[in-house]
């Protein structure tokens, strides 16, 4: 690992990058760190949780509300309403210099709207969707009192084992990278400080989803040149966006617990980045440090977390009970604690809450926007946009009006709290619409039945006679499989991804009986269905849609919306394939002919070959692409060149298709994949509609990171590629960089 910066320069740094209305509040957090005395500072970067556990329960915390007062705790995590955070926010009041404090939660898809699980929403491929999902569930928070938000993840994953997967934006930095900074503009808003906003926090610091054997809280073992081409830029682009707040991550990266890198956090993140909001621990990973055999004790972890950047502790202890030893024995510099305490009261400054510590704890704004009656319009819109159609044999869907026997089958037809999702705030089924019920409401006159065949988990079969004798007068049976919401998740790593239980042969059961089969899965994670993909005559991937998934589902099966999702993750045949992204490498033996793999880079009992590739999914419609042309063959390092070609809708239905740009730099200093994403827009044509699309290269678009990291063009040879997934090009061209 690289060394620690040299840290007056980053203090300068920090001061002097504010100009305007930040350097006022710059100059009034300076005039409270003046007043402070050390235990006040070392107070600032204590975060405790409250009511609600998230994680392994601390026994050394003890008379909590006497240390809010005493100045000693900076944050709060799971306290929320109106109600209690004013309470507690009184007791902070109390202290000598009356500093108030933050109030923070896991908001992750929804406060009380519940929206599709991040992994979903990133299936839509709409940034603005994705937005506006973030910015109603910051608008609620806020309304109950909270100030900042543990999300987005941006965690690049291409282990779908790995459970926190549901929880980012899949497989590629690119998309990652954007709605990275989608969500954080969401949740933060024009500009902090107003009562619909709330601080985001980029998480988890750094290469999380690369967790070997996809085990969460796992070491990750991976060169520099590929923490920064593949792990990294979705973290730079939520600098760009304005984070407020970064989360460092539980594992290692080349041995350096990541609470404890300097590198990380201090020559990347508030170095090169020019990072100045704060970096707060993750559940106890400072105290963590210490089973993983980085230090010996928490003073000895303190010491190597602050020294390494990170400013706030959450619920482990260490900071509060031996940073000011440490500083009063000269380890560790009074500097170092005025860096991190400058910037936690520069976010509180900035959010208010010196001038209004109770403005976001306001009982009538809590009531109007909790009963706002347009929020699950919002949910709808992008479970609608997040669901993916995988199959669509004969054009079964969408369901036409001779379709007036519908039999539903499944664990999951009836399902609500799965529907919500993991990492919600608080479950109120009563609000969540189950596939089942969004039927009934869009079915008309036909007539819909429910077996539900088998649990999701078990081996109890007595259910499937029933199921395929209901399955001899359907017209067409919808099949609803899947994953539990307790299976996904942190702490929920799978070894087989499999359908759990006797799912599978429930459904073999069912198609046996020869009536057509619609498998709607829902799950956080991509999952292994290689039966359901071959013999299941239509496939929607449902995934968590959250409060509005049944109308979404329905809505989706009856054409009332013609499904436009695309994968955000590849989809394996088998375990063994994993890691499997679409950005392989052609290798010294590529295999060209899947018949002939002897002494080529291929398995002998597996295609290499996904089930499912990147950026898949289909429509109720056709698009055609045609006519590329660039406006010019080469390029200079400092020019541009235009990329255009026709799209056009060719079937009989309007609907959005995504339209790809890859990139394959063709010989390089680094060898690079195969596909590599640029770019992509969702365009939206009626039927027989046509519109020229327009891609513009740049040397951005071309550059990547060379062995000695720095992000270079280098001249040659790149292959532009434009198609309706990474495994369907349908145009390319040859560009050369001079």
């Amino acid at each position: 690992m690289k060394k620690l910066l040299y840290l007056p320069a980053l203090f300068i740094l920090f001061q002097h990058t504010a100009s305007g209305q930040d350097s006022k509040i710059a100059v009034r957090v300076d005039s409270v760190l003046k007043l402070m005395t050390l235990q006040e500072k070392v107070g600032q970067l204590n975060q405790y949780s409250g009511r609600v556990v998230t994680g392994p329960v601390n026994d050394q915390k003890t008379n909590m509300l006497n240390d809010i007062q005493q100045g000693n705790v900076g944050s709060m995590l799971n306290v929320k309403g109106v109600k209690d955070t004013r309470e507690i926010q009184a007791v902070a009041l109390k202290s000598r210099l009356k500093i108030p404090l933050l109030f923070s939660l896991d908001v992750i898809h929804g406060y009380k709207t519940v929206f599709p699980v991040p992994l979903a929403e990133a299936a839509s491929w709409d940034l603005d969707a994705i937005r506006a999902s973030a910015h109603v569930a910051a608008r609620e928070s806020a309304a109950s009192g909270i100030h900042w938000t543990f999300a987005p993840m941006v965690d690049v994953g291409r282990d779908p084992r790995w459970g926190r997967v549901m929880e980012g934006a899949g497989e590629d930095t690119y998309l990652g990278s954007l709605i990275a900074a989608a969500r954080v503009k969401g949740f933060q808003g024009d500009h902090l400080g107003g009562t619909d906003a709330i601080m985001a926090c980029a998480k988890h610091f750094a290469a999380y989803g690369a967790a070997i054997a996809g085990r969460d809280y796992n070491a990750v073992d991976l060169s520099d040149q590929q923490l920064w081409q593949t792990y990294l830029p979705p973290f730079k682009a939520a600098v760009d966006a304005g984070v407020a707040t970064f989360m460092n991550s539980f594992n290692t990266i080349n041995g350096v617990p990541a609470t404890g890198n300097s590198y990380l956090q201090r020559t990347i993140l508030k170095g090169k980045w020019n990072f100045n909001g704060f970096v707060v621990s993750d559940w106890g990973s400072i105290g963590e440090m210490v089973p993983w055999g980085f230090a010996t004790d928490l003073k000895d972890a303190s010491l190597k977390a602050i020294t390494a950047g990170s400013d706030m502790d959450m619920e482990s202890l260490a900071y509060k009970n031996n940073l000011v030893q440490l500083v009063k024995e000269g380890q560790v510099k009074i500097e170092l604690i005025d860096d991190a305490v400058r910037r936690i009261l520069y976010q509180k400054f900035l959010l208010g809450l010196f001038d209004d510590p109770y403005k976001f704890s306001d009982a009538g704004r809590e009531k109007k926007v909790m009963n706002d009656k347009t929020s699950y319009l919002v949910a709808r819109d992008i479970a609608q946009k997040s669901i993916v159609l995988l199959k669509n044999t004969k054009e079964l869907l969408p369901l036409q009006k001779a379709v007036k026997n519908i039999v539903v089958i499944g664990p999951l037809a009836k399902a609500k709290r799965d529907l919500e999702g993991g990492w919600i705030v608080e479950s109120d089924t009563t609000k969540v619409i189950s596939l089942y019920e969004g039927l009934l409401a869009r079915a008309g006159k036909a007539n819909i039945s429910f077996i539900k065949g088998c649990d999701i988990s078990g081996t109890d079969q007595s259910g499937f006679p029933a199921a395929v004798a209901a399955v001899q007068q359907a017209d067409v049976v919808i099949m609803a499989l899947g994953e539990s919401f307790e299976m996904t998740g942190e702490a929920t790593s799978r070894a087989d991804l499999s359908l759990p239980g006797v799912q599978m042969e429930l459904f073999k059961a069912v198609k046996a009986a020869g009536k057509p089969v619609v498998s709607v899965l829902m799950a956080g994670r991509p999952m292994i269905f290689n039966e359901i993909a071959e013999q299941s005559d239509a496939i929607l991937y449902a995934w968590y849609l959250g409060e509005q998934g049944g109308t979404a589902i329905a809505n989706v099966l009856y054409g009332d919306y013609n499904p436009s999702g695309k994968l955000p993750s590849t989809f394996p045949r088998s375990v063994g394939q994993i890691p499997l992204s679409y950005q392989v490498y052609n290798t010294g033996r590529p295999v060209k002919n899947p018949k002939d793999i002897k002494y080529k880079s291929a398995y002998i009992d597996e295609l290499n070959s996904p089930r499912y590739a990147f950026g898949y999914g289909l429509s109720y419609t056709s698009f055609s692409y045609t006519g590329l042309t660039l406006s010019a063959p080469d390029m200079t390092q400092d020019g541009k060149v235009q990329l255009s070609f026709t799209l056009k809708n060719t079937g009989k239905y309007a609907g959005a298709e995504v339209v790809q740009l890859y990139l394959r730099d063709l010989v390089s200093t680094v060898v690079r994949p195969l596909k590599e994403l640029k770019d992509f827009q969702k365009v939206m044509l009626k039927a027989g509609e046509s519109k020229v699309i327009t891609f513009s290269i740049s040397k951005e678009k071309l550059a990547y990171y060379n062995h000695d990291l720095n992000f270079v063009a280098e001249p040659g040879f790149f292959s532009l590629m434009v198609g309706s997934a990474s495994d369907d090009i349908r145009l390319e061209a040859k560009l050369e960089l001079k």
